[in-house]
């Protein structure tokens, strides 16, 4: 017995020998060569959104754009629902909150904004005020910093506005059909797009002649996408995805375009994403669903953002893609909140900003803001 002790003990005392090395280490080193990785790991996975107090509009309200020139400036549009009908809501970020602005012509008219741009150092807006549609242009502080520049004609339905220094184009429809309108810093013009193009349903400019628009066609060929050159529209000669659609174009710097959108298989919508690196045409299919990527940006981190349907009804949810990584945060959560979505998303210096909708139990949806960084 005492034998089979003493060969007991030797084993105990070897193998506290062999183990003690890594026993040896503290709990603040061992934090060091591993738990501190692995939470920079999880906290660069897992980005930090903050809630952003908006002053209330008249509910339910609809946020049609948000577009930001940095850090301490960013403009939110859309209409409420007045007694009488819609108004046009617009609001101001300067950096350290949000202001709702209503020194405009017409803001107390009825009538939406729309997509906003800034043209040097103005801001432009489209306004559909009663109907008929202007441009606003904001170049100085106060209430005499805004003016309007008035369409040629009044469409029945103005589709989307793109701006840029020295030219701008509202596009839509009237009752002989498609109208591209064209501005070039004096005066309107109408432009012819391709045969067989039916409507356009979005425009977005780099330059005064370098412009992008999508619509469908009557050939059928589906959703096409265009090209101005400075002296037509053309066929960009974008092969989409069959059975497809066209959500958003980014043009980027450098000859870089990001088309977002949506491809059917079987009746089932999954979203594309299509980059044009300056040479050729990549598509890819991340793991997002029917996501609509009309909200779609390029952050500051230099990945594609873009607000994505929620699996928590008291969160907004966002979704961060990077080449072939796709990841996802969820905003702060909103007691009471069942149905939180943030609409549009911009990129303000090394900021994320998004402006949308949050319904609380018991109430209609008003608006809410969200911010990461900062």
């Amino acid at each position: 017995m005492n034998g089979l002790r003493a060969v007991l003990v030797c084993l105990v005392l070897a193998c506290a020998a062999v183990v003690s090395p890594a026993a040896a280490v503290t709990p603040a080193a061992g934090a060091a060569a591993g738990t501190a990785p692995a939470a920079a790991a999880a906290a660069a996975a897992d980005p930090r959104w903050s809630a952003l107090p908006v002053p209330a509009a008249a509910p339910p309200v609809t946020v049609k754009d948000l577009a930001a020139r940095g850090p301490g400036e960013a403009w939110a549009t859309g209409y409420e629902h007045a007694s009488d009908g819609l108004r046009p809501m617009l609001y101001r970020w300067d950096g350290r909150a949000w202001s709702r602005d209503t020194t405009f012509p017409g803001a107390g008219e009825p009538g939406w904004l729309g997509k906003v741009q800034f043209v040097g150092e103005e801001v432009w807006i489209f306004h559909n005020r009663g109907g008929e549609g202007e441009i606003l242009r904001r170049s100085a502080e106060g209430p005499a910093g805004w003016s309007a520049v008035p369409l040629p004609q009044t469409l029945w339905t103005y589709q989307d506005f793109a701006a840029v220094p020295g030219a701008a184009w509202v596009v839509g429809e009237d009752d002989t059909g498609l109208k591209v309108l064209h501005y070039d810093g004096s005066g309107w013009t109408t432009q012819s797009a391709p045969d067989g193009v039916l409507y356009l349903m979005g425009i977005t400019a780099r330059t005064a002649t370098d412009a992008w628009a999508w619509g469908d066609t009557s050939t059928g060929a589906g959703t096409t996408v265009l090209r101005w050159d400075g002296t037509a529209w053309r066929d960009a000669n974008v092969a989409l995805p069959p059975n497809s659609n066209v959500h958003t174009i980014l043009l980027e710097p450098y000859g870089r375009v990001t088309i977002g959108g949506s491809q059917y298989t079987d009746g089932v919508a999954r979203t594309y994403l299509m980059t044009f690196n300056g040479h050729a045409w990549r598509s890819t299919y991340p793991p997002l669903g029917d996501t609509y990527t009309g909200a779609m940006v390029r952050g500051p981190d230099g990945a594609l953002w873009l607000p994505v349907r929620s699996d928590r009804a008291f969160q907004s949810k966002y979704a961060r893609v990077d080449g072939s990584r796709t990841t996802f945060s969820y905003g702060p959560e909103r007691t009471g909140g069942i149905d939180v979505k943030p609409r549009v998303l911009t990129k303000a210096g090394s900021q994320l900003l998004s402006f949308g909708t949050a319904e609380i139990y018991g109430s209609k949806p008003n608006l809410m803001s969200e911010r990461l960084g900062g």
